[in-house]
Formats: C-alpha cells, sequence, structure tokens
C-alpha cells in the first residue's frame, strides 16, 4: 500500500517529526491540530470556543488539502486539559458535523503541546 503525505500551508507546520496527514489507501490518518493559525503564528486562544474553532479550521485545511471535508470524517479523538469544557468545545465542535457525525472519544490530559487547552485528531475515508 502507498503512503502519501499530506501537507497544507493553510495549516500549522508541524512541530516535531511527524506530518499533518498520511493517506494509506482510501484512509486519511490526521494528525492532532492546535489552534495555531498557520499565516500569523498566533495561538488563537482568547476562550476555549475560538480555540475549538481554530482547531476545526485546521483540520478542515488538511481535509480539503486530500480532496476530502468533515462528511468523511469517521473518527476523532479529543484531548482537553479541562473536562469542565466539555460542553464548549462539544457546542463549538458541533458545528462542522451537522449530521452523521463520526465517532469520537474525548479525554482529559494534564498537559498538551503549548499548553493549549484542547487538540483533535481526525481519520477520514475517501
Amino acid at each position: 500500500m502507498e503512503k502519501i503525505i499530506i501537507q497544507t500551508k493553510e495549516a500549522p507546520a508541524p512541530i516535531g517529526p511527524y506530518n499533518q496527514a498520511i493517506l494509506a489507501g482510501e484512509t486519511l490518518y490526521v494528525s492532532g491540530q492546535i489552534a495555531l493559525d498557520a499565516h500569523s503564528g498566533e495561538m488563537i486562544n482568547e476562550n476555549i470556543t475560538e480555540e475549538t474553532h481554530q482547531v476545526m479550521k485546521n483540520l478542515e485545511a488538511i481535509l480539503s488539502e486530500a480532496g476530502l471535508n468533515f462528511s468523511n470524517v469517521v473518527k476523532c479523538s479529543i484531548f482537553v486539559k479541562n473536562m469542565g469544557d466539555f460542553a464548549t468545545i462539544n457546542e463549538a465542535y458541533g458545528q462542522y458535523f451537522m449530521s452523521n457525525p463520526p465517532a469520537r472519544e474525548t479525554v482529559e490530559v494534564s498537559r498538551l503541546p503549548k499548553d493549549v487547552n484542547v487538540e483533535i485528531s481526525c481519520i477520514a475515508v475517501k
């Protein structure tokens, strides 16, 4: 099976030894995204709603580069620093999956890269 690296300047560049996404066959594996604005290099995190929307925009840019969109997503993993933010994150996240949302888990963790409050990864199929 061929492994294709997906890379776009519309989402933040990786901050470690990984790629934004890998297309393996018909499946796209998207690395966890944080609320870093790809153009300004600034963290968009004045509040958890804004932060979540920026994460979703970064995911959307990577999906788009692979010729996909949120309707192709079959699984998301959400990592949060504070489970108390769950309802607010869920509300923002839900705006991107208006029908047939993917499978998902949400896990509280003690710390995330660059001390963000939320990180989301996804798996999508063509």
